[in-house]
C-alpha cells in the first residue's frame, strides 16, 4: 500500500515541480491573447472557464488507454508502475503540455501543422497521415470497447450498440463545442473520478494484499513477452501517448489564458497516469497471479477485467456505476478522435468548417470509413494503434526539442525523452510481427544505434544555432 500512495505522491510532486519547471522553459506569455479569442467563431474556437477546459481535456485523452494498458502492462509485473511514473513525469507531461501550448502558438493548429512547422512539409506530410490513420483507429476501438462493455451490462446485442455510439459520435464531431461536450463532460469525469478512486478504495479494505509482488527486476509475463519494447507500446496512456497530442489542440481552441496551459495539459496527463495506477494496482492486487490476470484477458479482453474486479470490489450496484464510468473514457475520447480528424482534413484541405454544410462534407465520409473498419479484427486493429500511437508521441516529441533549440532554451527536457521513444518505436517495429521480424538482439542494437545517431545530429544542429544567433548581434 505504502508503495502505491509514494507512485501517487511522486505523479502529484511532478506536476508541480516538474511541471512548472517545464512550463517556466516553454516561457507563458499571459498578456497573449491566445485563439479562443483571436479565432472565436462559435464551433471550435471559443474562450471556456479553465475547470471545465481541463475536464474535457482528461476526457479527450484518457480512452480505454489508462484501463486497458496498465491492465495488460500489470502482466509484466510491478516494472508497470515505474513505467507510469517516470513516463508520465519525463516524457507524457512534456508531450502533451507542448503540443498543446505550441498549437496555442499556432492560431490552434492541428498537431500535423505544429510539427511541420518545426520538422518541415515532409514531416507534415507525414503526421498528417500518421494522425488521421491514428484517429480512425482510435475512434473505432473507442467504439468496439465500450460496445462490449454495455452488452455485458444489458445483454442487448453489441451491434445495437455501436450503431447508437456511431451516432452518438457523429452528432459530437459536427456540432459546436459547447453543445455537446462543453455539457455532458464535467458529470462524466466526475462520474470517472469517484468510481476510479472508490476502485482502489475498496481493493484495499477488502483484505486483498496490495502489490505483493515488488520485484521489478524479474519479468513475470506468462506469454514470455519481452518487456523491451512492448511494455513501452502496450502501456501508452497513462506514461506517453501521441493520440494526446490530436487532442490538445482541440482545448487549445478553447483555452483564455497561455497560464492556463500547465493545469490544462501537464495536469490532465497526471491524472490520466493516476488513472493508470490505480488499474495497473487492480491487476497487480486483485489476482494472485499474473497467470490468473492473463487468464480472464484471454477469455474477454481487458473490458472483462474491469467488469469482474469492478462487480467483486463495489457490489452489484457500485460495480455497475464503476464500469459505466469505465466505458465513459472510451466513448468521450471517441467522439473527439473523430472530431480531430475532421479538423485536421479541414486545415489540409482548407475547407472553412463554420458551416453545417461543409463540416458534413468531411463527417459523413469519415464514419462510413469507421464503420468499414469496426468490422475488422480487434487485436489487429490495437497492435496497430500501439505503434502509431508511439511513433507520432516521438515526432511531437522532436519537434518539440525544436522549438526549444531555435528559441535557445533548454531542449534536454524533450530531446532525451525524443531519443529514447525514437528506441522504443524502432526496435519495436524491427521485430514485431507486424514489421520486420527481426531478432530482438538486431532490433535493439539498430534502435538504438538509430536514436543515438538522431541525438547526435539533433545536439549538432542545435549546436549550429545556438552559435549562430549569439554570432549575429556581432555581424549587425
Amino acid at each position: 500500500m505504502v508503495t502505491f500512495f509514494a507512485c501517487v505522491a511522486a505523479l502529484i510532486l511532478g506536476y508541480f515541480i516538474y511541471g512548472r519547471f517545464v512550463e517556466k522553459t516553454f516561457g507563458v506569455d499571459a498578456s497573449r491573447r491566445t485563439p479562443a479569442y483571436t479565432l472565436e467563431d462559435g464551433v471550435d474556437y471559443m474562450p471556456l472557464p479553465r475547470w471545465k477546459v481541463l475536464f474535457i481535456q482528461v476526457l479527450d485523452i484518457a480512452g480505454i488507454g489508462p484501463i486497458f494498458g496498465p491492465i495488460l502492462g500489470a502482466l509484466y509485473g510491478p516494472i508497470a508502475l515505474v513505467w507510469i511514473v517516470i513516463g508520465c513525469i519525463f516524457a507524457g507531461g512534456v508531450h502533451d503540455y507542448f503540443s498543446g501550448m505550441l498549437s496555442i502558438r499556432n492560431n490552434g493548429g492541428s498537431i500535423p501543422e505544429v510539427v511541420g512547422d518545426f520538422l518541415g512539409m515532409p514531416a507534415r506530410q507525414a503526421m498528417r497521415i500518421f494522425s488521421v490513420v491514428l484517429l480512425m483507429l482510435v475512434g473505432v476501438i473507442f467504439v468496439l470497447a465500450p460496445a462490449k462493455l454495455l452488452t455485458g451490462l444489458t445483454g442487448i446485442d453489441t451491434q445495437v450498440f455501436i450503431f447508437a455510439i456511431f451516432g452518438y459520435y457523429f452528432l459530437a464531431t459536427i456540432l459546436p463545442i459547447d453543445k455537446v461536450i462543453g455539457k455532458i463532460y464535467p458529470i462524466l469525469g466526475a462520474l470517472l473520478l469517484i468510481t476510479t478512486v472508490a476502485t482502489v478504495v475498496a481493493l484495499m479494505v477488502g483484505g486483498y494484499e496490495i502489490l505483493p509482488n515488488l520485484d521489478i527486476t524479474t519479468n513475470v509475463h506468462p506469454g514470455d513477452k519481452p518487456i523491451w519494447p512492448l511494455l513501452f507500446i502496450t502501456l501508452s496512456c497513462g506514461a506517453i501517448s501521441g493520440f494526446h497530442s490530436t487532442q490538445s489542440p482541440l482545448m487549445a481552441r478553447c483555452v483564455k489564458n497561455e497560464k492556463d496551459g500547465r493545469s490544462v495539459f501537464y495536469g490532465a496527463m497526471i491524472l490520466e497516469g493516476i488513472i493508470g495506477l490505480i488499474w495497473a494496482t487492480v491487476g497487480l492486487s486483485f489476482y494472485k497471479s499474473p497467470e490468473a490476470l492473463s487468464a480472464v484477458i484471454a477469455a474477454g479482453s481487458p473490458s472483462a477485467v474491469v467488469a469482474e474486479a469492478s462487480n467483486a470490489l463495489l457490489g452489484p450496484i457500485g460495480g455497475f456505476l464503476a464500469i459505466l464510468g469505465v466505458i465513459v473514457l472510451p466513448i468521450t475520447s471517441g467522439d473527439t478522435a473523430f472530431r480531430s480528424t475532421r479538423l485536421i482534413l479541414a486545415e489540409t484541405f482548407k475547407v472553412s468548417q463554420s458551416q453545417t454544410m461543409k463540416r458534413l462534407m468531411i463527417a459523413v465520409p469519415l464514419f462510413i470509413l469507421g464503420f468499414i473498419i469496426s468490422k475488422q479484427n480487434f487485436g489487429m486493429i490495437w497492435r496497430y494503434f500501439g505503434f502509431s500511437n508511439q511513433a507520432l508521441a516521438t515526432m511531437v516529441l522532436w519537434a518539440s526539442a525544436v522549438f526549444l533549440a531555435r528559441e535557445l532554451k533548454n531542449h534536454w527536457i524533450a530531446s532525451l525523452p525524443a531519443t529514447f521513444m525514437t528506441a522504443v518505436v524502432v526496435t519495436f517495429i524491427l521485430q514485431a510481427k507486424i514489421g520486420f521480424g527481426l531478432a530482438i538482439g538486431i532490433s535493439t542494437g539498430i534502435g538504438v544505434g538509430v536514436a543515438v545517431a538522431l541525438l547526435s545530429l539533433f545536439v549538432l544542429k542545435a549546436s549550429g544555432m545556438r552559435m549562430k544567433k549569439e554570432a549575429s548581434p556581432c555581424m549587425d
